[in-house]
């Protein structure tokens, strides 16, 4: 019986989704937003505090439109928003993102955007933030974001790699040498004090921002209690960014980030050994008493160079990101449990560049091209405790021939990406876009491959307040080169860590067509709604896995896999409220596993060579309904928040939001074949602004009906352990402006 329980903190969330531009992006027509060359400001080195933040919104504006979102759906958040809701900004990132259109609720701080498991590329101010190697921890605070967007479907040819969603987060700026202090907790256990603050000097802008949390529930239940054993966690992240704007055309800045997070792996209650192995004469354990522990860190920093000229626009950035992940286990117990146990630290440590430009050739045509060359290399360090075994005979157990013992086990290796890309933006007629280009891309880690892929959007306005897109993208999307395993199976051979098999393919790039179809319409002032349609036809489909005791994923490949799906929201915003509903349906299906093979079950190896499954991650729904045949599943959000202006409750806000899912995966008749119950959570939160004394008052409740429900049951491919969502929480927060 397997016991590694594992995932992370899911306190569900607050945050609008809204499919509009966001400030500073393109409008729908596909033109850049930025301003003619004849209002440019006066040279800032004598200005005036309000012309520096006139012109750092320029240059901001006139950066956006280097990476414009033509053709591609765009869903926004503004902290204002998140300010709104449940939680507000003391919620960690991911549950933010739970509330946009098309994002699967996973466990381990994970979420799925379009049925991808991960796939996902952050961007702060335009430049591309490294990836790493942790799983529960939450490196970016909500606290930096001024407004974010993620952006998905046929993406334009800036964007690669990482394809399934693109998060553009935008940084706060302006500032006006004030900050806050806060202090929020309840429930679980929790405790977050944090503090922020920005200002100005000069033409030199600054914020910096820091927080300090915990609680008693990490990482969620294994159980559905509301008060799950040895759940702690502490968790720390600091954020800091300057800018100085050199003249009216240029700016340079510099952004920095690091988070430090503890956890403790949840335990089943009650459980026993059931193996039959011997540690050292100790052949019983409670599972109640398993200490295992987990160690995350991550630190990264950015610096960009931004210059905006009558016609050419472009940002050069260097960027780096260092991560590590130690996993500490409860050697006796695992041992006991699951006849394994492993003492793992990784470290990863990546870096690169990034030049894009955007040039204005005429009226009808924009050009934009860029050169991204990144390094990243990744160590790992093992030590896996494991007993000698013999076979007694066909169908019956391995039995221990001896004690334990360790298999110490050291490796590293280097990846290289290179990445170009040119396109053009043709205004072909009033109302009418094309935006047409290409990209390659080469990795050379494991194994080296590459590709061209090119890429075309139409973006087409037949009448005031209606968008229709269309567009097609090649993809490439290599596997995640930090988590790809290193541990050689054959080196377990004989013992009571091994594997089902012996061959381990090297996981391959992912090659995709995608096809993506949309329109939104403005149905009366404050009123918006939007649909889109999607299919993507995949080569080597990339999917990961949890298969070791550390809580650490694996990627593998499916040799064919076919991902297609539906999105639909509705927004209303006017005057002090703000109201949203979001609904999608999907379906994601894979046939025959080429990488990785050793962690799979033989006789599931047989089957999905042959047959397409459900990939973990997909949802359930029986029906049919035209473009979406039977098995797709649902998922959903909504919100509500009003600001009341006058009257004794002036500086109050009420909110409410909610997220759907209808059930992820587990084992069945088939692997993965069958469907776990399906879910609501909705959460409430009221606070109050005293006028005059910079105090707000907040109080949210989460899970507010207490609704127990599992995210994952610890069956199904790849999956590692039960995860249930969380119960019932009361938070109040205090802050206070400095």
């Amino acid at each position: 019986m397997r016991i590694l329980i594992g995932a992370s903190m899911i306190a569900m969330m607050a945050a609008a989704a809204q499919a509009a531009d966001v400030p500073g992006t393109p409008d729908p027509a596909g033109g850049p937003p930025t301003p003619p060359a004849e209002v440019k400001g006066p040279d800032t080195s004598n200005a005036h505090p309000n012309e520096i933040v006139v012109t750092a919104r320029r240059l901001s504006e006139a950066r956006a439109a280097i990476q414009p979102s033509l053709g591609a759906t765009s869903y926004g958040v503004t902290n204002t928003t998140i300010q709104a809701l449940p939680g507000g900004d003391n919620q960690q990132f991911n549950q933010i993102v739970l509330q946009l259109p098309g994002v699967v609720q996973d466990g381990g701080g994970q979420f799925h955007v379009r049925d991808d498991h991960n796939g996902l590329q952050y961007r702060i101010n335009g430049t591309i933030l490294p990836e790493g190697i942790a799983v529960f921890g939450q490196t970016l605070s909500p606290r930096l974001i001024d407004h974010f967007a993620l952006l998905t479907g046929a993406l334009p040819a800036q964007y690669g790699l990482r394809t399934a969603g693109i998060m553009d987060i935008t940084t706060k700026t302006g500032f006006q040498n004030s900050g806050q202090i806060s202090v929020y907790g309840g429930s679980h256990g929790t405790i977050e004090p944090s503090a922020e603050y920005g200002g100005s000097s000069g033409n030199t802008n600054y914020f910096v921002s820091g927080d300090y949390r915990r609680d008693k529930l990490g990482i969620e239940s294994v159980d559905g209690s509301s008060t799950p054993l040895h759940d702690k966690t502490t968790q720390g992240t600091a954020f800091a960014y300057v800018d100085h704007i050199i003249d009216s055309d240029n700016r340079v800045s510099l952004i920095g980030g690091f988070s430090d997070q503890r956890f403790e792996i949840p335990n089943p209650r009650g459980l026993h050994p059931e193996l039959g192995y011997d540690v050292d004469g100790r052949t019983d354990f409670l599972s109640d008493d398993l200490d295992q522990r987990q160690h995350e860190r991550t630190a990264f920093s950015q610096a960009s160079y931004l210059h905006h000229g009558s016609q050419l626009t472009l940002q050069a950035s260097l960027f780096a990101r260092y991560s590590s992940l130690t996993y500490t286990p409860d050697v006796t117990g695992e041992l006991l449990f699951n006849g394994q146990a492993q003492r793992a630290v990784k470290h990863d440590f990546a870096f690169g560049g990034q030049l894009e430009a955007a040039y204005r050739l005429n009226a009808s045509h924009t050009l934009r091209g860029g050169v991204i060359v990144s390094r990243d290399h990744s160590t790992s360090d093992t030590s896996t405790y494991v007993f000698p075994v013999a076979s007694p005979g066909p169908d019956l157990p391995p039995v221990q021939t001896g004690p334990y013992f360790a298999i110490p086990e050291k490796g590293g290796a280097t990846e290289m990406t290179y990445s170009a890309y040119l396109q053009d933006e043709w205004k072909i007629a009033p109302g009418l876009t094309l935006n047409y280009g290409g990209r390659f891309d080469l990795y050379d880690a494991y194994r080296q491959e590459h590709q061209f892929s090119p890429r075309v959007n139409a973006v087409w306005q037949p009448a005031a307040g209606t968008t229709i897109h269309v567009g097609y993208a090649r993809y490439f999307s290599p596997p995640p080169f930090e988590l790809v395993a290193s541990t050689s199976v054959n080196q377990l051979i004989g013992t009571s860590g091994e594997a089902p098999g012996t061959e381990n393919t090297t996981p391959f790039a992912e090659k995709q067509n995608y096809f993506d179809v949309g329109v939104e319409q403005k149905l009366g002032e404050g009123i918006t709604a939007s649909l889109d349609a999607y299919y993507r036809k995949s080569h080597n489909l990339v999917d990961e896995g949890q298969f070791g005791a550390p809580i650490i994923l694996q990627p593998f490949n499916y040799r064919r896999g076919t991902i297609k799906g539906i999105e639909a929201n509705l927004t209303y915003q006017r005057g002090p409220i703000l109201a949203y509903a979001n609904f999608a349906a999907a379906t994601a299906k894979g046939k025959d596993i080429v990488s990785s093979q050793f962690a799979f079950d033989p006789s599931d190896l047989a089957y999905i060579r042959d047959h397409y499954i459900h990939l973990d991650h997909d949802q359930k729904y029986t029906g049919s309904a035209g473009y979406l045949d039977h098995d797709q599943k649902y998922t959903g959000s909504a919100g509500f928040s009003y600001l009341i202006h006058e009257g004794a409750l002036a500086g109050s806000k009420f909110g409410i939001d909610m997220i759907y899912g209808s059930g992820l995966r587990t084992d069945g008749a088939t692997p993965n074949g069958g469907v776990l119950p399906s879910y609501a959570q909705v959460n409430l939160s009221a606070s109050h602004r005293f006028t005059g004394s910079g105090f707000e008052l907040r109080v949210d409740v989460i899970n507010v009906a207490d609704k127990k429900y599992e995210i994952r049951d610890g069956s199904g491919i790849g999956v590692g352990a039960a995860q249930y969502g969380p119960r019932r929480g009361i938070f109040v927060g205090i802050s206070k402006d400095i």
